[in-house]
């Protein structure tokens, strides 16, 4: 599946600081506007951690369809909480250290960032193959903790357990995965303490 960075398809990025704090916080976030926003296309909305004497938390890029960006940005400045910040391109609002954090959400990636919802997710739940996570979705590398180079055959089994955060790496799209019961494999992100919002799936 194509990424949405390639040049052919790039897409804007509107950057979300909502005070959020934890990674569950911002899953919950993401899941609760993706629901009230409804875009036309696919999203990749990405959390991306900041630790600075300034802020200390949890800030959302979501990246959208070029006719959804606008509508999306008019949906989100009227829904979100008082004081939060967003950044689109040349577009603020809000508080200035809210839009600080908001604007470094905009501009990680594919360079960083954690993916919550993406291309494909939907397809994730139980187990399922490699071929699948690399065909399936959005996911464009798989690498095994331990032994980055290996080479997975497209039928392994991964055990999602619902909840697949794979991350930016240098513009890939990247799910590192770990040796799991019954010779099975299954993401490092286990989905505690971020469990997955089931109520918004």
């Amino acid at each position: 599946m194509t990424s949405p960075y390639d040049p052919s398809g790039v897409r804007p990025v509107i950057g979300v600081d909502a005070g959020t704090a934890t990674l569950r916080e911002a899953d919950h976030l993401i899941h609760g506007l993706l629901g009230r926003l409804a875009p036309t296309a696919d999203v990749f909305a990405c959390t991306h951690l900041h630790r600075t004497d300034e802020r200390r938390g949890t800030t959302v890029s979501l990246a959208v369809a070029d006719t959804d960006a606008d509508a999306v940005w008019q949906e989100l400045v009227t829904t979100l909480p008082e004081g939060a910040g967003l950044a689109l391109a040349d577009r603020t609002h809000g508080p200035a250290a809210a839009v600080d954090g908001a604007r470094l959400a905009a501009a990680a990636p594919p360079d960083s960032g954690r993916a919550v919802v993406y291309p494909g997710v939907r397809h994730l739940t139980g187990t399922v193959t490699a071929a699948d996570l690399l065909d399936r979705t959005a996911i464009e590398r798989l690498v095994v903790m331990g032994a980055p180079a290996a080479e997975l055959p497209p039928a392994t089994e991964v055990m999602t357990q619902d909840h697949v955060r794979p991350e930016w790496r240098a513009g890939v799209l990247t799910l590192t995965l770990v040796p799991a019961a019954g010779g099975l494999l299954a993401p490092f992100e286990v989905p505690n303490p971020t469990p997955c919002c089931a109520d918004h799936a």
